[in-house]
């Protein structure tokens, strides 16, 4: 998005390392905010499906963002996503196939990111939570 269309709108300064997978900063105009509960693997009944951290990124990302779409909002409104991981290297390691995933499910509008290590989730089979803000039009 422009800078002067209300939404979110990346930045990434050439003097920081390049922006692979995420922003540097992400500004936001207007709009109303949408706070993202974090999103595990979890399927309709409440069980998590998929034990290699790709199948449950791929489900978290997309219950992520068929809660936004509830909101009335699109992947390119995220504003901000933090993945928190019980396997910071496990995540690193399959980083380039997670991006593909984010890829075909939210486009190429990166939000702000962080990846934040954690004992254990909620839920003891989840390996992965999500959780954001985007900021609608």
């Amino acid at each position: 998005m422009s800078a002067g269309r209300p939404g979110p709108h990346r930045i990434n300064p050439p003097e920081l390392s390049p922006a692979t997978g995420f922003s540097h900063a992400v500004t936001a105009t207007g709009g109303r905010l949408v706070f993202l509960a974090g999103q595990t693997a979890l399927d309709g009944a409440g069980k998590v499906v998929g034990r290699t951290l790709p199948e449950q990124f791929e489900r978290a990302l997309a219950n992520l963002l068929t809660a936004l779409a509830a909101a009335g909002g699109v992947p390119s409104d995220l504003a901000r996503v933090t993945v928190y991981a019980v396997d910071v290297e496990d995540y690193r390691a399959h980083a380039p196939e997670l991006g593909r995933i984010w890829h075909r499910l939210a486009g190429r509008d990166y939000p702000a990111m962080a990846v934040i290590g954690v004992v254990r989730l909620w839920d003891t089979e989840a390996l992965l939570e999500l959780d954001g803000t985007a900021v609608l039009p």
